[in-house]
């Protein structure tokens, strides 16, 4: 074996170790990184040749967690792992974004990453290494490959920046973004924040880039060390100079015009589809790679020529100005048997979003092999064919689907109330029935309005606004687009997607697929988000102003009831009688659990008698016998010194023979039956928890009555 080892300095005692040369040998490429006990390991494997016919990268990243690096057994009958779960997806998500720019265009071999978490550290976040981990197996490959990048994490966590931080000081930050880039510029930014101002956003992505361009150099050094300087040859495309340039010539100038008309996305395509047919209509009979190529050739005309209207002539294939954002309009409550719901159209995208309010019971169980427990907040974002008059198969959420979703609910959960003043499960599902352009942004909006219809108490409205930026090969020249269509996405420089509330930045996903992105175009595109943002928020509030007072008529209602730890068992019951008792009986749903020595138990129903009703039982169990008090009581039992008398459920007490009544008995024959209703009064609990009870200090004295 030869193992080489490059170490990273973290700054602050901590190091990220770069192995290579050990594990897996037949992949091109593959490293081990290890940061205290947490290690991935990274391969790459890319083919020699391309497949006929394809013009991209075909390009994969899984990222898998394996249970046992967490000393766990996987759940569920199979008992292994299985497909990814939703956060390895967003997980491959966040290095694909990162890696995809940074391979040449004209690479088009089948390429497969894939990074697995083999031993787990519980304070260390192994997501901000993966990135790096599948840049280093690419750099110790002779893949082509335009890197190195790193991808790492950067929080405020006590007003000051850290990079990586524990899970301990996660828990605390007031932002939190994963940042990757290369050694010159940043390429992709995801995360969270508090309602931070756009500064403070800038300042936490300078910070993380100067630990990036760090990791960058160490995997420079590594491939030197490794011999691997010199990347494989490969010659993936046909082409046809001659007939580029006829392309080019003799059709420019008519998409340059159909692109200024700013006509409709539907009536703008037929006719740039019609420039095309016709060109290659005279042809004549031609093979398959010239009209690959000739459909090739005339995309890059499209691409050229919308992006030079918008820099030589600010105009926008629609016809708007580069800061205006898209006619909008809402509703609130389309559907009324929903608990809650909202429409939000904006242009050509619109998302028709419910609200769901549930019990304890409803919780998502998160099982994977580093993150495991319950989830209360759901968003499930849907995108149909039909969204863009496709016919597509329904085969649930991809990772398009997942990620989109992943960033309308980190932006919302941002406002919702805290634990004590939400009891609910709160699913959200955002359904697009249109989109061009920025359906996640829309998600985002019409998620905020369903939220406020359902009358759960955010705390501040969101909305969102997806940026773009288009320009000039020689970078001297540039414009930013606010809320970009989806040609625009396509055919731009950069997606930079922004949420927040009328106080600050919630959320944040930005890909660049350009170098050279300056801090000050960065900080331009951030203003302008932010008056496209507080646009949007004005039109919102055009439809809905203030949460409502309450929930909807049918909404399931909960409540909270807090007992001594003690009572726990009682509310139960063995083998769980008591409270399935309780349950079949009333109607309600009812969770209990202990939380800082006490016992929360949340009642759940649809109507208010059976939420009383279990409350009422519930609070009789767990009620302290007060000495004083005097209660009506049961006879449960009779002894010769007394009587047990259930004063609360659950709660019997001793009426001694001698509290019976001021005259005295010498035997208990005779004076009750078990079943009868006594008054008594609570005198004293002893020790033990024994109740004495009286029945005589309640009755008139002998002389009294006389």
């Amino acid at each position: 074996m030869n193992v080489i080892k490059k170490v990273i300095d973290l700054g602050d005692g901590r190091t990220i170790e770069i192995e290579t040369g050990k594990l897996a040998k037949q992949a091109d490429g593959s490293v081990v990184i290890k940061m205290g006990d947490t290690m991935l390991l990274a391969t790459v494997v890319s083919s020699k040749e391309a497949k006929e016919g394809v013009d991209f990268l075909p390009l994969s990243v899984d990222y898998q967690e394996k249970y046992a690096a967490t000393g766990r057994i996987p759940g569920g009958f199979l008992r292994r792992e299985a497909r990814l779960s939703d956060y390895e997806v967003l997980i491959s998500r966040l290095v694909d974004r990162a890696l995809r720019p940074m391979f040449p265009e004209d690479y088009h071999a089948d390429t497969q990453i894939m990074i697995s978490l083999i031993s787990a550290d519980k304070d260390i976040m192994p997501d901000c290494l993966a990135g790096l981990a599948a840049s280093a197996a690419l750099s110790v490959s002779d893949i082509p490959f335009n890197g190195p990048i790193s991808e790492v994490r950067v929080a405020k966590v006590d007003g000051q920046l850290v990079i990586n931080p524990t899970v301990t000081q996660l828990a605390k930050a007031t932002l939190e973004f994963i940042v990757a880039g290369n050694e010159h510029d940043i390429n992709m930014v995801e995360g969270e924040s508090a309602e931070i101002q756009e500064e403070e956003l800038v300042e936490a992505i300078k910070f993380a880039h100067t630990a990036i361009k760090i990791q960058c150099l160490a995997q420079k050094e590594l491939t030197i060390e490794v011999g691997k300087t010199e990347k494989r040859t490969y010659s993936h495309e046909h082409s046809n100079e001659e007939l580029q340039k006829a392309i080019y010539a003799a059709t420019y100038d008519k998409v340059y015009a159909i692109a200024g008309e700013a006509s409709g996305k539907d009536e703008r395509s037929a006719k740039f589809k019609a420039v095309r047919d016709e060109y290659i209509a005279t042809l004549g009979e031609i093979d398959d790679i010239t009209k690959f190529l000739a459909k090739k050739y005339y995309h890059d005309v499209e691409y050229d020529a919308i992006r030079n209207l918008v820099l030589d002539e600010g105009k926008r294939l629609d016809g708007r100005k580069t800061t205006e954002v898209r006619p909008i309009w809402s509703e609130v409550g389309y559907l009324p048997a929903a608990h809650g719901s909202a429409v939000f159209t904006r242009g050509e995208t619109q998302a028709l979003t419910t609200v769901t309010l549930g019990a304890k019971d409803a919780e998502q169980m998160i099982d994977g092999a580093f993150i495991n427990g319950y989830q209360k907040f759901l968003l499930h974002y849907n995108f149909p064919g039909f969204s863009t008059g496709e016919v597509r198969p329904n085969r649930g959420a991809g990772r398009r689907e997942i990620g989109h979703g992943n960033l309308a609910m980190r932006s919302l959960k941002r406002v919702l109330p805290v634990d004590d003043s939400n009891p609910y499960t709160i699913r959200i599902v955002s359904d697009i029935l249109e989109s061009n352009g920025s359906s996640s942004m829309a998600t985002v909006c019409a998620g905020t309005l369903a939220l406020m219809d359902a009358g759960i108490k955010i705390t501040n409205p969101v909305s969102g606004i997806a940026m773009g930026l288009i320009t000039n090969e020689m970078g001297t020249k540039y414009a930013i687009l606010s809320d970009i269509l989806g040609d625009e996405d396509h055919l731009g420089d950069m997606d930079f997607k922004v949420t927040g509330t009328k106080n600050g930045i919630v959320a944040v996903q930005m890909d660049l697929k350009i170098n050279g992105l300056s801090y000050e175009v960065l900080s331009n595109a951030l203003n302008q988000a932010k008056d496209g943002r507080l646009h949007i928020l004005g039109e919102m509030a055009k439809t809905i102003t203030e949460v409502r007072e309450d929930y909807k008529p049918h909404a399931p209602r909960i409540i909270t009831i807090k007992i001594d730890k003690e009572y726990i068992g009682a509310v139960i019951g063995p083998g769980g009688k008591i409270i399935q008792e309780m349950q079949r009986e009333t109607g309600a749903t009812i969770s209990i659990e202990e939380v800082d020595n006490q016992g929360i138990v949340q009642i759940f129903a649809d109507n208010k008698a059976a939420i009383d009703a279990a409350a009422t039982r519930i609070r009789n169990i767990a009620a302290r016998p007060e000495v004083g008090e005097i209660y009506e009581g049961k006879v449960k039992s009779i002894m010769p010194f007394g009587a047990f008398i259930e004063i609360m459920p659950g709660k019997d007490g001793l009426l001694h023979i001698s509290e019976i009544d001021h005259k005295r008995f010498e035997t208990m024959d005779g004076i009750f039956q078990v079943g009868d209703e006594v008054r008594v009064k609570l005198l004293d609990v002893d020790k033990q928890g024994k109740l004495k009870l009286s029945r005589k200090v309640l009755l008139p004295k002998p002389d009294a009555a006389q």
